[in-house]
């Protein structure tokens, strides 16, 4: 294939020239947003046409940037990616992914946040997969291993949750859901930032979902259904005082901010906190114990901050006409960082005051 295709494309006369174009275009500097864990700030920086990111940390916002994990020395041809999937609540611990020469197939790795050093965790066979915490472990996504031979030609079943406890062996990893009845189904859990619930959407492909959720306080407790179907998507965005927040497209192409109790989700309980109006409601996050709800008004962000019962709404002024990524942390956080693109800016990173509703 690779013969033929480039057989083609090496015969068309300007294909050097849009190659040369590009490398222009787009051989700049690339940073991320840095995040905390312990002590450190992690971010990501490419400068200019390496084929990775390297990840960097930083020693407190003003200490040296020092490379923590360049993946472009991890094969002599560039192709494997490494990235930090999550970090633990305790801010000890990273969990990063290892994907090698574009497969879908990743290997993930526990490194201590402080030494660098990883602590002996290896799970495999992890594909499509999100990292929830809970306790001294975490819950995860994976398959069961395939046969030798036939890791990149078995069709993909049984997409299942698991939890690793840190320090033990993937042999010992709890299964937590499976579904034996529909084995093409994907399944993903997150936990909520208090731990007390583990969400699991579960879906037959990229669009729509059906959500469950599990009570990790009570070890006799089964998964209990809260959104049913696969025509909407329903993202549940905290828990709070015994209620569930979701970002929801029931009844609101546009989407709303909900909030109904746990123990009772009919809808006949449903509270707006952030009606649907005329303009897409994209994302709602939270951090520093205030909702940061981003919209789309006029092919461009805006960006909001108001409390947990919808009130005090405040904009957050965002440098110009573009797009916003980002907005989003712990209840416990005093700031955040966030990155902002339009056409005229390729990407450039703000630290927001969430008190003041101040970026800088």
């Amino acid at each position: 294939q690779n013969d033929v295709t480039f057989s083609y494309l090496e015969g068309i006369p300007y294909r050097s020239k849009i190659e040369e174009r590009y490398r222009d275009i787009f051989n700049y500097e690339k940073r991320s947003a840095p995040y905390k864990a312990g002590e450190y700030y992690f971010f990501y920086k490419n400068d200019g046409l390496q084929n990775q990111a390297v990840i960097y940390r930083k020693k407190g916002l003003d200490g040296e940037s020092q490379v923590f994990i360049d993946p472009n020395e991890a094969s002599e041809d560039g192709t494997v990616d490494i990235n930090i999937r999550s970090v633990s609540p305790d801010e000890k611990y990273l969990v990063i992914s290892k994907q090698e020469a574009g497969s879908d197939w990743a290997q993930l790795r526990v490194l201590e946040v402080e030494s660098g050093e990883e602590t002996g965790d290896v799970l495999n066979w992890t594909k499509f997969t999100s990292i929830a915490w809970k306790n001294d472990g975490f819950y995860y996504s994976r398959y069961p291993e395939p046969a030798a031979g036939t890791e990149f030609s078995k069709a993909n079943e049984y997409h299942s949750i698991f939890y690793h406890k840190l320090g033990e062996s993937q042999e010992k990893d709890q299964l937590i859901y499976r579904n034996d009845l529909k084995p093409k189904m994907y399944h993903w859990a997150t936990t909520t930032e208090d731990e007390r619930y583990l969400i699991m959407s579960a879906s037959t492909g990229t669009d729509g979902y059906e959500t469950f959720y599990l009570d990790l306080d009570d070890p006799k407790a089964d998964f209990v259904k809260l959104f049913s179907g696969f025509k909407h998507k329903n993202t549940v965005v905290d828990h709070r005082d015994g209620f569930f927040y979701v970002h929801t497209d029931i009844n609101a192409p546009n989407y709303r901010l909900v909030r109904f109790p746990v123990d009772n989700p009919d809808d006949e309980n449903w509270e707006d906190i952030i009606a649907e109006n005329d303009h897409l409601l994209q994302s709602v996050n939270t951090a520093g114990s205030k909702l940061l709800a981003v919209y789309i008004q006029d092919v461009t962000n805006r960006a909001f901050q108001m409390n947990y019962d919808g009130s005090s709404v405040q904009e957050i002024e965002l440098p110009g006409t573009g797009s916003v990524s980002g907005l989003g942390g712990k209840k416990e956080d005093e700031f955040i960082f966030y990155t902002f693109t339009s056409f005229l800016n390729p990407g450039n990173i703000y630290k927001y005051d969430i008190e003041a509703n101040s970026s800088d």
